[in-house]
């Protein structure tokens, strides 16, 4: 996930009742855990994360084209015909190692809409000498894999590979068919995106009436190892950045005038810093305050009620003061770079700064620039979109055919843990699938402490017993969504 976008906190997405998605063709319950089928074929399992985890997919010198024939070439080993695997590349880029895998496992019901399986196999860059070990080498050791990717996203990428390989092996005919997209450029910013290159060049391959994506996971201690509740990501706030240009003729430094481009750059930004969005409030965050009220102890847990209930201006500023919970209540934004100036010798002639805003559901990126043009207050700062905007996008419903099997799975495997849809406040490929009529959510069953995964940073990790617990659970989770035998 692009944790460049923004931290991993979540607020909880009630089920909405517009704009359903069709029943699920079955709703057999799971079958018991961790004993069973689903838990079969370990070694296996290993042997291919390891492979995908240890294959380069960095931006600067890795190969995501790589990551996907050596997929490929399980794929092909297991049955699948190569008419039912497809790598594809964005040729704008020139780019030849982007590549993006689809498989497809076709179903018996011509009614019945597919489901997609999507996770990003590109990974940040991580630089050796920084690391405790070799960031492109899994490690095992105290109960962790340690390596760039083995969380963030290449976890999910290997259990959707590993249980596509599974159910072809197996003879197992779905009723929906089933795709998987192992896409690549989700951590590369602007640079490429394979999500929104396949979206706008080959929907029609990878078309489905719900995706499963990254974006949530189960929350545990980390003092304690409980497991707190399952995640579900369903929706997530609009990214956006901006520029704030000052520009002015400058001149000889030994001649200062009061007109400098830094300094008013400089008054805009404390502006930026000093203004505060309005509180709000939707059926998401409003439920998301209301349930972990009634988890969390002391004060906390009663201004996360009272927020919910009755918007306590007290409880919301206590909130506030949380980066988390702030991102909950509204847009925010914030500077992150700044450019100015020429020449030492120099008054300034130009001045810039980027501010990244993520914009809470509901808001166009034109109704934000307006806002912070007029907090600005000056007529000499310009404001303006730093790229072409991204659809707007609004939270996908979450109807009992979504959620249903999550609650159903989540209660076999780990009884009594909750299960509290989300939405996040950074940004997945989702943005991309979803307002492309591909309903996203978010949900892997990899329970784990957000603050000690690492994703993006050193020695990144995830744990081996949470992670087996997490191919079991999206095995089963997608037979039951794709019902058949």
């Amino acid at each position: 996930m692009r944790l460049l976008l923004a931290a991993a906190s979540v607020v909880v997405l009630a089920a909405c009742t517009t704009a359903p998605v069709a029943p699920i063709v079955s709703e057999a319950p799971a079958p018991a855990f961790p004993s069973g089928d689903s838990g079969a074929g370990e070694a296996e399992f290993r042997a291919l994360y390891k492979e995908l985890v240890e294959t380069n997919t960095t931006y600067s010198v890795g190969s995501c084209t790589l990551a996907s024939e050596r997929m490929k070439a399980r794929l092909l080993a297991a049955g699948y015909p190569e008419s039912d695997l497809h790598i594809l590349v964005d040729p704008k880029p020139n780019r030849p190692q982007d590549g993006n895998l689809v498989a497809i496992l076709p179903g018996s019901d011509a009614a019945a809409k597919p489901i997609l399986l999507m996770a990003h196999i590109d990974v940040v860059e991580a630089k050796r000498e920084d690391w405790v070990r070799d960031p492109f080498v899994l490690t095992e050791a105290g109960g962790y894999f340690y390596a760039r990717g083995a969380s963030d996203d290449k976890s999910m990428a290997a259990i959707f590979t590993d249980s596509m390989i599974r159910y072809r092996q197996e003879g197992y005919k779905p009723a929906r068919t089933i795709k998987m997209m192992l896409n690549c450029g989700e951590e590369s910013a602007n640079e490429f995106i394979g999500a929104k290159y396949m979206v706008e060049n080959h929907l029609d391959l990878i078309s489905a009436e719900f995706a499963l994506n990254e974006g949530a996971g189960g929350r545990l201690d980390p003092t304690t190892g409980r497991y707190l509740y399952n995640g579900v990501q369903a929706g997530e706030k609009l990214y956006q950045d901006f520029t704030i240009e000052v520009t002015n003729p400058g001149g000889h430094s030994s001649r200062p005038v009061p007109d400098n481009a830094i300094y008013e750059l400089g008054q805009a930004l404390m502006k930026v810093q000093a203004y505060e969005f309005p509180t709000e409030f939707n059926d998401a965050t409003r439920t998301f305050f209301r349930r972990m009220g009634q988890i969390t102890p002391g004060q906390e847990g009663q201004d996360m009620r009272d927020a919910a209930d009755g918007e306590s201006a007290a409880a919301i500023r206590r909130l506030s003061a949380s980066p988390s919970y702030n991102a909950t209540l509204r847009t925010t934004c914030v500077a992150t770079q700044l450019t100015a100036g020429h020449a030492p010798n120099a008054l300034p002639q130009r001045a810039t700064a980027n501010v990244n805003c993520r914009i809470f559901p509901g808001h166009t990126q034109e109704e934000i620039r307006e806002q912070l043009q007029d907090a600005i207050k000056n007529s000499d700062v310009k404001v303006m979109l730093r790229s072409p905007p991204e659809t707007p996008m609004k939270a996908p419903p979450l109807p009992a055919a979504i959620l249903g099997p999550i609650e159903q799975l989540t209660e076999k495997m780990w009884p009594g843990v909750p299960v509290i849809p989300a939405m996040a406040t950074g940004a997945t490929d989702g943005r991309f699938t979803t307002p492309a009529g591909i309903p996203t959510y978010g949900v892997s069953g990899i329970f784990a402490d957000p603050n000690t995964t690492n994703a993006h940073g050193l020695n990144e990790r995830v744990g081996v017993k949470q992670l087996l617990e997490g191919r079991m659970f999206l095995y089963q989770l997608v037979k039951m969504y794709a019902g058949g035998q």
